[in-house]
């Protein structure tokens, strides 16, 4: 067992890299961390494709991102150096238990209410209007009866006899 693990990384993985160390801090309780930036001289060297041309080389620079996490403590003066996490921070077993129950009472809220909706749709029309769980189907079909019963006399609009007057 190594008393600490380092997560290192460079271009565009820098914040992969930060990111993977903030989780396992949040798993793992008691986690130092010291964070080191760093510069890395990468040297490509190009062969040519034709004979008699020199090789051409190619310089540059890479930022580099090194994390170590140790269960044991680092050194604190150093100027990366975070101490662990509160304990209120940290979701290990023990303390995500409670969530876990949490999580599961939510399923099962989600299962009764889904069990209840099915419950609506095996029930008969009559058990739904007694409960007043009519269906979508059922309350258009009651509007559309109900328009049918209403004479298209009263359904026209009329102005009143000062409006009419106006328009004339």
């Amino acid at each position: 067992k190594k008393p600490y693990v380092i997560v290192q990384a460079t271009g565009n993985a820098l914040t992969k890299a930060v990111t993977a160390a903030e989780v396992i801090k949040r798993r793992f309780k008691g986690l130092h961390q010291i964070t080191e930036l760093k510069t890395v001289e990468i040297v490509d060297e190009y062969e040519p494709i034709e004979e008699g041309l020199d090789k051409v080389t190619d310089t540059r620079n890479v930022s580099v991102i090194e994390i170590k996490l140790s269960k044991e403590e680092l050194d604190s003066s150093n100027k990366g150096y975070q101490p662990p996490l509160r304990t209120c921070h940290v979701a290990a077993d023990e303390v995500a238990a409670p969530e876990k129950a949490a999580a599961k009472e939510r399923v099962v809220a989600v299962g009764l209410r889904k069990a209840k909706a099915a419950a609506r749709e095996k029930a008969s029309p009559r058990e739904r209007r007694a409960k007043g769980l009519a269906s979508l189907p059922e309350n258009l079909a009651k509007v559309a009866k109900a328009k049918e019963r209403v004479p298209r006399e009263s359904m026209k609009m009329t102005l009143p006899p000062r409006a009419r007057e106006k328009a004339r």
